[in-house]
């Protein structure tokens, strides 16, 4: 289990979470990494990209790992010209879940990884955010991939809610606590 310094924000499609989840990381002092998950594929993306990276600012450093991101953290962290990092921001566990149904891992080896990848933050004792989409808000998607998708993310998120001390819902970019107490600089 994180604990008190571990937090997740849970919400539908452009709910806030991940700009409640920046304003968390930002309070916080020291070198900010951002662990993204999200894979170049088209020019919308990069848009996205390039968007997300702007929002940041030159105070973040960005890691970018769509399949392995414990593998690219720990390769960052043992790096000599790497400082260790004050905060540690995942953005996101729903693009993370699909990578690595799309890679052809079963739910079973996908929830390996992230519940590996929880244990292993839990032990660097470094603050850390996960952002996530809520699975169980639409219908039951009309085939078999998207119900694999809705129920692994669901099975992350509540593995995630389990093992962080804050869970946070976005609603129309307001928080709503779910679980601990609500970090004040999202009060």
């Amino acid at each position: 289990m994180m604990g008190a310094q571990a937090l997740l924000f849970v919400g539908g499609v452009r709910s806030g979470k991940s700009s409640l989840a920046l304003r968390w990381a930002d309070a916080h002092a020291g070198r900010r990494l951002f662990l993204a998950t999200c894979v170049l594929k088209d020019a919308e993306m990069a848009e996205r990209i390039d968007r997300h990276r702007a929002e940041r600012g030159p105070a973040w450093n960005c890691l970018e790992e769509g399949l392995d991101p414990r593998k690219a953290l720990e390769a960052h962290l043992l790096s000599r010209d790497t400082d260790k990092p004050g905060v540690i921001l995942f953005d996101c566990v729903s693009m993370w879940v699909a990578n690595l149904l799309e890679a052809g891992l079963t739910s079973r080896e996908g929830m390996g990884r992230i519940v590996s990848f929880v244990k292993y933050l839990a032990g660097l004792d470094i603050p850390a955010a996960f952002v996530s989409a809520e699975a169980g808000l639409g219908l039951v998607p009309p085939n078999p991939v998207g119900r694999r998708f809705q129920d692994m993310l669901g099975l992350a998120n509540q593995a995630l809610a389990c093992a962080c001390g804050t869970v946070v819902f976005a609603a129309c970019g307001l928080p709503l606590l779910l679980k601990g107490s609500l970090p004040e600089e999202l009060c």
